[in-house]
């Protein structure tokens, strides 16, 4: 089981800027400082239970340099029956940034962030790109599932770049073409209708010896026909059609790859979600009756979509993807064997819904950036290079922070940092340096796991501060790898690697 609270791993991409907190290291021989953010942070415009406004007052009041919103970007969800899916259908839907209105969103984080210089809010989004039916209403089995299989995206700058995510339920991304114009077929059923309508059949009948001229109508069958259109019509809105359908359950990671490609395509910066969380109920839905809504753990998705920036790795659930030679090692792998064409980075995930909703605290999942400068462009350069950690505080009272994580070589005249690129050029003293202290700058214990290409080379155990060099003679030459450590006690971090290259540096 994780602790009470755990770490995670995102992905952004839009220019941040954050003030630089009291607390950490200015580590001014290496150029960088820290900043602190809580990430993935719901208010009411969607799920949460605060006001744009409350957000970055609570965050005022923490310290906070940063706060990222993901609020829902679509909630809206609903199943048709088969054959008249479009008439005879249940739509369910909850607070969302669509439904509030993109420009609208945007507007009001812009006149906040106006009011409240001090914390840099950004806007971002939550989103289930897909979700998808199984079962049936008689067999009493219907189940939704991957409702909570989520991504975030930061970074988009106008309504037209959300417009354009192909998501379930945004009929702005539905695609038009000959099908569309074949769903108006029904309408030409209008033409015998009105036809039927208007025409006359005279017939004579003779009463006795008067003749009377009757007219047959056929008015009944036109307005059949009239309905039927209307129906078929009705069953055909939006003509637009829906780049994956929701009744169709092989699609794998297309609607999710499709989704990456889209938002990076605008300028977006995405983070797979909680890959493991996991979603199971059941729950009364009306007509519908008992429908189960599931979502299974999704790590995989990090071997099988590309395009991504990162993952949340620190968060509340029991996490294996970031477990020495687990899923995330892998994937690095991939990245230094030349088959990815960048790594995956982690970050902390909150996933913060503030009251009537959860309990925990707006700084309880933190993730700190590496900054050249106090500014948007620098907070955006430091994510996309790697120089940031996630990091969960168990207590109150105070945190870990990580002051130091570099390999070094050539007796330290040479090393890297998270993210960064180190070619020993032949050296052989490769050397691990950790630093870690604690804000309260108590002596606290901790354990430091050093892992080197999914592989668990040193356990070292101490108190903060901590400050320990850890040479590794066991380095193959012109061997491609990666460091990254694991650091537990009254908290938790999550650094991200740091890569050895023989012959390649940046």
């Amino acid at each position: 089981m994780s602790p009470p609270y755990g770490l995670k791993i995102l992905v952004m991409g839009a220019a941040l800027g954050f003030a630089v907190p009291a607390w950490g290291a200015d580590t001014s021989e290496t150029g960088v400082r820290p900043l602190v953010a809580a990430l993935h942070v719901h208010s009411s415009v969607s799920t949460g239970g605060l006001s744009l406004e409350q957000v970055v007052e609570q965050a005022e009041k923490l310290g906070l340099d940063a706060v990222l919103l993901s609020d829902n970007f679509l909630l809206q969800y609903e199943y048709g029956i088969w054959p008249l899916r479009g008439v005879f259908r249940r739509t369910v839907a909850l607070p969302s940034v669509l439904e509030h209105g993109v420009g609208q969103y945007l507007a009001e984080i812009a006149a906040v962030q106006a009011r409240h210089q001090g914390v840099l809010l950004i806007p971002g989004i939550e989103v289930a790109p897909h979700y998808y039916w199984t079962g049936s209403l008689p067999e009493r089995n219907l189940t939704m599932h991957d409702a909570q299989k989520n991504l975030l995206v930061f970074g988009l700058a106008q309504p037209e770049d959300y417009a354009a995510l192909p998501v379930a339920g945004n009929p702005s991304s539905y695609r038009y073409g000959w099908t569309s114009a074949l769903s108006l077929t029904p309408g030409l059923l209008f033409v015998p209708a009105a036809w039927l309508w208007r025409r006359h059949n005279y017939r004579t009948r003779l009463v006795g010896v008067v003749p009377y001229t009757l007219a047959d109508r056929y008015r009944t069958p036109a307005l059949l026909l009239a309905g039927l259109a209307m129906l078929l019509l009705l069953h055909a809105s939006p003509l637009g059609q829906p780049v994956f359908s929701i009744y169709e359950s092989g699609l794998g990671y297309r609607p999710y790859q499709a989704f990456i490609d889209t938002a990076v395509q605008r300028g977006g910066t995405v983070v797979w979600s909680m890959p493991e969380a996991r979603a199971f109920h059941v729950q009364a839905y009306g007509p519908l009756g008992q429908v189960t809504i599931k979502t299974n753990p999704y790590p995989d998705a990090l071997l099988f979509t590309t395009g991504y920036t990162a993952f949340g790795g620190v968060y509340e659930e029991t996490r294996t993807a970031t477990r020495p030679g687990g899923i995330w090692d892998q994937v690095i792998g991939l990245y230094l064997n030349g088959h990815r064409a960048k790594p995956p980075y982690a970050t902390g995930e909150l996933a913060f819904h503030g009251p009537g909703h959860d309990t925990k605290a707006l700084d309880r999942v933190l993730t700190v950036f590496w900054v050249r400068e106090r500014t948007a462009a620098g907070l955006a350069e430091a994510m996309r290079a790697g120089r940031m950690y996630g990091v969960e505080q168990y207590r109150k009272e105070f945190g870990l922070r990580l002051e130091s994580f570099r390999v070094e070589c050539q007796g330290g005249t040479r090393w890297a940092r998270s993210g960064d690129t180190l070619d020993p050029q032949g050296a052989r003293d490769l050397t691990v340096h950790v630093s870690v202290s604690a804000t309260d700058r108590g002596a606290h214990p901790i354990k430091v796991t050093i892992i080197r290409s999914g592989e668990v080379v040193a356990r070292l155990v101490g108190e903060t501060p901590f400050d320990h060099r850890f040479v590794d003679e066991r380095v193959l030459a012109n061997e491609r790898i990666a460091y990254r450590v694991e650091i537990r006690g009254d908290g938790e971090i999550l650094s991200n690697p740091i890569f050895v290259k023989p012959g390649q540096a940046g």
